[in-house]
């Protein structure tokens, strides 16, 4: 049974969270889908957020209709440790090149021993964000490339999941 890990803050969820996580189960023959929520994420530390609780009963809610979705919750903050343990990693653009950033590891060789760790990673295009090359990038309705969760937080409330 093949899993996926899509991390995020899923602050809220959205619309195009769900298309997402619909594509690369589709795309990679993936039995489940984990939208996984970290409790301090990477990069955001210093933001305000909804409570993992309140998100995560997002995700549940939105799984009711797909049973193929679970929500779980990690004190992980690498993107190579959330993917720990699953056989293929859901990024969208802007998290590839977060991926590849060494600030958020310290050293080029621990970032290259997290790379190392990594399952299979499919990535989502985002408006704005160039997409990487010689990775796989899940075919999505371009119009989920502008859908925000600080644009649904911002009065968005159509692209709200």
């Amino acid at each position: 049974m093949r899993r996926g890990a899509f991390p995020g803050s899923f602050d809220p969820l959205t619309v195009a969270h769900l298309a997402v996580a619909e594509a690369a189960r589709d795309a990679c023959e993936l039995a489940a889908v984990h939208l996984v929520v970290s409790q301090v994420p990477l990069a955001k530390e210093d933001r305000r957020q909804q409570p993992v609780a309140r998100r995560l009963a997002d995700i549940e809610a939105a799984a009711s209709t797909r049973p193929w979705l679970r929500g779980e919750a990690t004190r992980a903050q690498l993107l190579a440790d959330i993917a720990r343990g699953f056989d293929v990693l859901i990024v969208g653009a802007d998290k590839w090149w977060q991926l590849h950033d060494v600030r958020f590891y310290g050293t080029p060789a621990a970032m290259r021993a997290a790379l190392a760790r990594l399952p299979e990673v499919v990535v989502a295009p985002r408006a704005g964000v160039p997409a990487p090359e010689g990775v796989p990038i899940l075919d999505i309705d371009p119009a989920y490339g502008e859908v925000s969760s600080t644009a649904v937080r911002g009065g968005r409330h159509d692209w709200r999941a």
